[in-house]
């Protein structure tokens, strides 16, 4: 029997000893993705947001922000949704050691600066990219065609520069680009009707693109494009067509569109277009009372005339979603046609 207690007596120390004194034998966290969080904090000079982050815990277990893969322990995420501006100075380097992450995701950090840094290329299995409001400058590098794995991009309300890179078409798996808000000049490239992500979003807008939308994107059946407030011009009907059968959401006010719209055929499935503050000329086609899910329409300050067709929902619309044209008449407007 003492055999047994002492035998008993040992176990439990070995236990206690264990738990207290070498903690790390029990946690989930693999070091190398511990070692890389805390440089990433000490990067960031130890922002409140991170003081969850201690050394002595296991990063898998109540760490802000900070998610494990549920079968490997791997560090996956790191998010902050709901901002706090607590983030400091630019990315630190150490975020590229971070190998089985897929989701970087950052929001409302201003003070949040500097380049996107290159060691996010060795993130091989990140899928979605999304700092928005904060103030990153530079350019959106083109290093970032080589992170195949990547799903979504998204810097809006940043303060990026310089132009689009073409390269980004070449991410096949890329079913979202999301660039508005910052201060990019240059054309929209070719290469953008190359992009291969099914039901595809891209919002541009509130920039400082220049130059015509390049006929390729004619080839792509986008659900969602905002290229609203900047400098485009030339023909945008590319973006239309009856053969699509995605586009749901197209706004392109306030540029400097010249096209005559009386021959556009619009896709059954638009729900929302905004073509106004352009140089459109013709006719609104008869076509579009067709479109049997339209939700918002605006063509106001523009160079259009003749009778506003009726049927659809055409006539659902406040005036202010035709007026100031050249010569369109008819309801929902107070001018009745000759």
């Amino acid at each position: 029997m003492d055999d047994r207690k002492q035998i008993y007596h040992i176990i439990c120390f070995s236990v206690l000893f264990c738990s207290f004194i070498y903690p790390c034998l029990s946690e989930l966290c693999h070091p190398q993705d511990k070692k890389a969080l805390l440089q990433i904090k000490k990067g960031f000079n130890n922002p409140h947001v991170f003081s969850t982050w201690d050394p002595n815990t296991d990063c898998c277990v109540n760490w802000g922000g900070a998610h494990c893969d549920e079968k490997n322990n791997r560090i996956e995420t790191l998010e902050i949704y709901f901002g706090g501006g607590d983030l400091s100075g630019p990315i630190p380097p150490e975020i590229g050691d971070l190998p089985y992450l897929r989701i970087l995701w950052w929001h409302k950090q201003p003070n949040l600066t500097g380049p996107i840094p290159q060691s996010i290329t060795k993130l091989k299995r990140l899928s979605y990219l999304v700092i928005t409001w904060a103030n990153l400058s530079g350019p959106i590098p083109d290093f970032l065609s080589e992170i195949k794995s990547l799903v979504s991009i998204e810097f809006s309300f940043n303060n990026l520069t310089g132009p689009i890179p073409s390269s980004l078409s070449r991410l096949t798996n890329l079913t979202g680009l999301v660039l508005d808000r910052n201060k990019l000049t240059g054309p929209i490239p070719d290469s953008f009707g190359e992009f291969q992500g099914f039901s595809f979003y891209l919002k541009l807008s509130h920039n400082q693109l220049s130059g015509k939308i390049p006929a390729s994107l004619g080839k792509k059946d986008f659900t969602y494009v905002d290229l609203s407030r900047n400098k485009l011009e030339g023909d945008a009907s590319v973006l239309f067509g009856s053969n699509k059968k995605m586009t749901q959401q197209v706004y392109l006010s306030r540029n400097l569109f010249e096209f005559d719209l009386s021959e556009v055929e619009f896709p059954k499935s638009l729900i929302e277009l905004d073509l106004s503050h352009n140089k459109i000329t013709g006719s609104i086609p008869v076509g579009l009372t067709a479109v049997d899910y339209l939700q918002g329409l605006n063509v106001s300050y523009n160079r259009l005339c003749g009778k506003i067709p009726v049927g659809g929902a055409l006539q659902g619309f406040d005036y202010t979603a035709y007026f100031h044209n050249r010569c369109l008449c008819g309801s929902p407007l107070m001018e009745s046609c000759k």
